[in-house]
């Protein structure tokens, strides 16, 4: 009788099974997906004021930006004025969200007033203006 133990090539009895392994991976991925939180970016660039009093804000909001150019954008389209009050009054239904304005330092003060009170009369409690700490 032989000391060694030959294995044929058609034996599976000798293989590891990772497929246990590879359900779990999967599941952890999953489970990261659902769990991250998605920003949202208004889809142009501003150059925000700074500011000495600047803080953090939430992470979930409605991000309204004015351009220089005079357009208000949200979502990487212009919205213009009269689009902040349907938007923000849609948005605020499913979940109290604050609502911060991202406005160029070479926008005009009166299309920034407007877009503020057109967020506010559309049931937005929190309205603040997005900066550049200093």
């Amino acid at each position: 009788m032989s000391r060694f133990r030959t294995f044929d090539n058609d034996d599976e009895g000798g293989g590891l099974d990772i497929s246990p392994l590879i359900d779990c991976v999967f599941i952890l991925l999953i489970f990261f997906i659902v769990t991250t939180v998605f920003v949202e970016e208004t889809g142009v660039e501003v150059d925000r004021p700074q500011a000495a009093s600047a803080s953090m804000l939430e992470k979930n909001s409605i991000l309204i930006a004015l351009t220089s150019d005079g357009e208000v954008v949200y979502g990487g389209r212009d919205i213009g004025v009269a689009g902040v009050r349907p938007l923000v009054k849609r948005m605020i239904q499913k979940e109290n969200l604050p609502v911060i304005v991202q406005a160029d330092q070479q926008c005009e003060a009166g299309l920034f007033v407007r877009v503020i009170d057109e967020a506010k009369m559309a049931g937005a409690t929190k309205v603040s203006v997005a900066t550049r700490a200093l």
